[in-house]
């Protein structure tokens, strides 16, 4: 099969929904859309960083619509996504961290599957729609802590509140594309993806942009569990598999299934690793000190099998961990060099992505 990318005629003049678009997956998500010719709106909370790469993007001055709204508001959920009225929904927005669904489960569980039960509930009032990705993570598997890479049929679970409310969200997608969103003609998927890098994240409790943070300071990393293995993926990589995959859905109904997008084979490094390959790109005193907290449960090895989008949708990673680790100590030093460029070294990376194919 050909190697699919995301192609600016499909997505020219397209009506599409970001939800989560002020977030740092939603921002690079939005920029991109808008460089192929979508007419983007977005649904979300405010940024929840500070800096925040939504506002240095400058991404509330080229929306179409730009509603901060939190999706476990039904009544306003539904209002928003019928002004929108769009043609493909691209869903990112919620509670996206372990550590912090343990001090507010509940809202975790109300974000990430009452909030998206919101969104799909919107959508079967919304005629125009015709393609739905729901966003889940690679968290979503029950994780026997072996060596064996996750596939889409393999079994959901969930130990931590984060993971479990991810799993029982897929549940809920299922159900509803099932029950009412087929019946629609709307083609809803899930997208699983991996542990997500790349320029312009400021959130707490990353790996990544806590290590900037700190070598920027001219402090040492902390860390709780260098050993833990993660399929670690530059941020383009995830956002070019949801792209390509509603390409897909849009004349392949039938696709609308469950979908994993991570690194080819076993391209996984240990946290440990990872941050020796960041702290060698950002070079002078970068430092790295472990402090163990067991305080929380979390997976010590989870693998991603992303064969199936590679076969069935003709996609695959440009980037390797390597390449991925590079690039985005590359942006953080360069935006801190020249603050205003966030735009310029977003753009950078997206050329350079496509060029790899």
């Amino acid at each position: 099969m050909v190697m699919t990318s995301p192609r600016s005629e499909f997505w020219s003049g397209k009506r599409v929904l970001v939800t989560g678009h002020t977030g740092f997956k939603g921002a690079w998500l939005c920029h991109w859309l808008l460089r192929l010719g979508a007419q983007v709106s977005g649904l979300a909370l405010d940024p929840s960083s500070t800096p925040a790469l939504y506002d240095l993007l400058a991404l509330s001055d080229r929306l179409a619509h730009d509603f901060r709204i939190d999706i476990r508001n039904r009544a306003q959920v539904g209002p928003a996504v019928a002004r929108a009225n769009p043609e493909i929904v691209l869903h990112l927005a919620a509670q996206a961290l372990v550590r912090p669904s343990y001090r507010a489960p509940v809202e975790t569980f109300d974000v990430n599957v009452m909030g998206t039960v919101h969104v799909l509930e919107a959508l079967r009032h919304c005629d125009a729609t015709k393609v739905a990705v729901i966003v889940t993570t690679d968290k979503v598997y029950r994780n026997e802590e072996g060596a064996h890479p996750y596939g889409e049929t393999d079994h959901l679970g969930g130990y931590d509140p984060y993971s479990a409310s991810k799993a029982a969200c897929e549940i809920a997608v299922a159900s509803y594309r099932q029950s009412f969103l087929q019946q629609a003609g709307i083609a809803t998927a899930t997208a699983r993806a991996g542990n997500v890098i790349g320029g312009g994240d400021w959130a707490e409790d990353r790996l990544l942009p806590d290590a900037v943070r700190a070598w920027h300071a001219g402090q040492p990393v902390e860390v709780r569990n260098p050993s833990a293995l993660r399929p670690w993926q530059h941020v383009l990589e995830p956002l070019g598999g949801y792209l390509c995959l509603a390409q897909s859905l849009w004349n392949s109904p039938d696709q609308a299934q469950a979908w994993n997008f991570g690194p080819l084979g076993r391209d996984c490094n240990t946290v440990g690793e990872l941050l020796e390959i960041a702290a060698l790109a950002w070079g002078g005193r970068a430092r790295i000190e472990v402090r163990a907290d067991q305080r929380f449960h979390e997976a010590g090895t989870l693998l991603l099998d992303a064969s199936k989008a590679q076969r069935a949708l003709g996609y695959q990673p440009h980037w390797g961990t390597h390449e991925g680790v590079r690039r985005s100590i590359s942006w953080y030093r360069a935006y801190y060099r020249q603050p205003t460029s966030a735009r310029v070294l977003c753009d950078a990376d997206i050329d350079a992505w496509g060029a790899a194919a």
